[in-house]
């Protein structure tokens, strides 16, 4: 084979996996947003024909015998295309190994389980769920001894999302975060409370729909290649940098709840809309792990969103979206209101400082699982009482408990601790941002282009080029959690005055 050919075949491989994914995640993002209730089993017999269908062409032999030819050819490769080929090589050595036949029963399965996790959140009966997630658990321990043998069943799932971490990783992290954090949150308790009633008063849906364009717009979220869906659990899809879909959930009364969704996905649509053009439809052409994923999502959310330059900057266009609802409170309120700590049920309703909490707790539900140490039909009595003993909070039903994610009925079973270390790598991103640009005087304007200009540079544009240890270090340094606690207990000592 000729290297000019063997490179013709690399691309044509990639743009026909692009197809396929664009294909399957077009059907998912009908099924949540739009499509009616009952129409998932037209659905997972499409999903599963296109999977293994995109097994069948990844898989090939003729595929391994390319990338063979490839590895043997590496250093005649220039830099992104020897990068693919280490990927791919990677993927298709683990995909080689799921049998056909599983790997559509999966797809059909998170399919009939999204479907059923929607029913069994409206009507908060974990056991409708229970059977088809026992399925999904049961699968991905399966799952696990072919993406890698060598590691514990849980620290090779954990690694389908962020390389190079494991349970012992993780415990550590946590362990950390836990020492500093528990002791704030007590001092905190004992604070005088700050007032955030005027949250909770009657927000329109439409003009909460009008505030989510706006804040796109601050964001600096191009419309020609992003938009905003409503769906009950808000993600984020890709499908490649000029074409990038968010949603958002909207309650009428609760202002914050998708003002906030909306500046988290939107963290992760920058990302994606700031990747390079020579990785599009590539197998680099996304984010390179979901805890670098996730500390741009958090990134916005709570160190931009949350600060007080960027509430004084924007409350007065609030106020004109909600002139009766907020006409007696002022932004200072408002500053101290969306940084209100309290321990709460919802993960995505929780504050900065009780957040990591309710990570840890799905975590720990996860590891104990794929254990084997615990039971799927166990898991709400486990989840009531982690919550009860992390957080003093007594959990009332399954919809405001083990429900309220959406994660494990796509079969995201690993994905939880990315959450709690993007908002860690976050705040070292930030450190070392003030360090380079004034980003707070371009924020208090309502400009966030500096600092979307920064993370582009050391972290969007890379998309899968690096791996994510290398843009962690490039971004931040050498990680140290204690810069992420120590933030916080700064930034929350002065709020509560402790």
């Amino acid at each position: 084979m000729e290297l000019d050919k063997a490179l013709e075949e690399l691309e044509l491989l990639q743009k026909k996996m692009y197809a396929y994914n664009v294909a399957s995640s077009a059907i998912y993002l009908d099924a949540v947003t739009v499509a009616p209730k009952d129409t998932a089993e037209g659905r997972g017999i499409a999903l599963g024909i296109l999977a293994g269908e995109s097994q069948k062409v990844f898989t090939a032999p003729e595929v391994g015998e390319l990338l063979e030819f490839l590895g043997q050819h590496r250093e005649e490769l220039c830099p992104i295309v020897s990068r693919q080929a280490e990927v791919l090589t990677r993927e298709y050595k683990k995909m080689s190994l799921i049998p056909a036949e599983e790997y559509m029963e999966y797809a059909m399965l998170t399919n009939e389980a999204d479907d059923v996790w929607h029913k069994a959140k409206e009507k908060s009966d974990f056991a409708m769920f229970a059977p088809l997630l026992e399925k999904i658990f049961a699968f991905n321990r399966k799952f696990a001894s072919y993406y890698d043998s060598t590691k514990a069943p849980y620290d090779a799932l954990l690694n389908e999302y962020e390389r190079g971490i494991s349970m012992e990783y993780l415990d550590a992290f946590f362990a950390a975060v836990k020492e500093k954090l528990v002791p704030l949150i007590h001092k905190i308790s004992e604070a005088e409370q700050i007032e955030n009633d005027f949250i909770y008063r009657h927000y329109p849906i439409e003009a909460q729909r009008k505030f989510s364009d706006y804040l796109m717009e601050v964001l600096g979220m191009d419309r020609s290649h992003s938009t905003i869906g409503e769906t009950e659990h808000p993600f984020t899809l890709n499908f490649n940098n000029k074409d990038v879909r968010i949603t958002t959930n909207y309650q009428e009364h609760n202002l914050v709840d998708s003002m906030y969704s909306v500046i988290h996905e939107g963290g992760h649509g920058l990302y994606e809309l700031g990747i390079s053009n020579d990785l599009q439809y590539t197998c680099l052409a996304g984010g390179v792990s979901m805890g670098v994923h996730e500390s741009q999502s958090r990134f916005y959310e709570n160190l931009i969103g949350r600060s007080r330059p960027f509430i004084e900057a924007i409350f007065p266009k609030m106020q004109e979206f909600f002139p009766e609802q907020l006409k007696d409170v002022t932004a200072e309120q408002m500053y101290l209101a969306v940084n209100r700590v309290e321990p709460s049920l919802i993960r995505t309703e929780a504050d900065q400082v009780t957040y990591c909490l309710h990570v840890m707790i799905r975590y720990e539900i996860e590891k104990a699982v794929i254990g084997g140490e615990l039971e799927v039909k166990d898991i709400p009595q486990e989840w009531n009482r982690l919550y009860k003993e992390y957080l003093g909070v007594d959990v009332p039903d399954d919809r405001h408990g083990c429900l309220q994610d959406s994660h494990w009925s796509g079969g995201m079973i690993g994905y939880f601790p990315s959450y709690a270390l993007g908002s860690a790598y976050g705040v070292q991103m930030l450190r070392n941002m003030e360090a380079d640009v004034d980003i707070w005087e371009a924020v208090s304007k309502g400009d966030l282009s500096v600092v979307t200009g920064w993370l582009k540079e050391k972290v969007h544009r890379y998309g899968g080029l690096l791996e994510p240890s290398e843009v962690i270090r490039n971004a931040c340094g050498r990680f140290d959690p204690e810069i992420y606690t120590d933030y916080l207990v700064q930034k929350y000592s002065e709020i509560y005055n402790i």
